[in-house]
């Protein structure tokens, strides 16, 4: 299996402490060289610098081999790349929580799951508490003192609402814009 990521499902699995299931939900996952950047700006959290470092064998960077086309211009670069990967590797999944980088994905016919979608899927088997990573996810999604970003707020009665009901339609902000 193909598994390609965003920034925003492996940053929010990092902070969760939830980033193991990627392999035992999927064996490899593929991040573009430019999610491994934004994973590791400094505007990051620590957790997910550190993480990002020293990451695993199972998580593999790679760049595009094509040049973007025009209809991607509006996402920011690690969307665009990962869909771009997803592509080319003709990905069986595409993680990605950005509402315009999945109507993107799905365009091209690319099969999209977000990271709520992840952790229903994992539940499904097992594999954790839904509801306390949920709570886990819900207290990880809160502004930062520090963040001076007017999209760093997420309502926590969106973030239950997607979690009640699962919905795999713009879950989530990019978490370093």
């Amino acid at each position: 299996m193909i598994v390609v990521a965003d920034t925003s499902p492996i940053n929010y699995l990092v902070l969760i402490s939830e980033i193991e299931i990627l392999p035992r939900l999927y064996g490899k996952v593929v991040i573009p060289q430019t999610v491994r950047e934004e994973l590791l700006r400094p505007v990051a959290p620590e957790i997910v610098r550190t993480w990002t470092a020293q990451a695993p064998a199972w998580l593999e960077a790679r760049t595009p081999a094509n040049s973007a086309d025009s209809s991607l211009s509006a996402l920011d670069p690690g969307e665009r790349d990962a869909i771009m990967l997803a592509a080319e590797l003709r990905a069986d999944q595409l993680i990605v929580d950005d509402r315009e980088g999945r109507r993107l994905a799905e365009d091209r016919g690319i099969t999209v799951i977000g990271t709520l979608g992840v952790l229903k899927e994992a539940a499904t088997l097992g594999l954790l508490d839904l509801r306390a990573c949920v709570a886990r996810l819900q207290t990880a999604l809160m502004p930062r003192p520090q963040s001076r970003h007017p999209r760093s707020h997420v309502s926590a009665i969106f973030l239950i609402f997607c979690a009640e009901h699962f919905s795999q339609r713009g879950l989530f902000i990019h978490p370093y814009e």
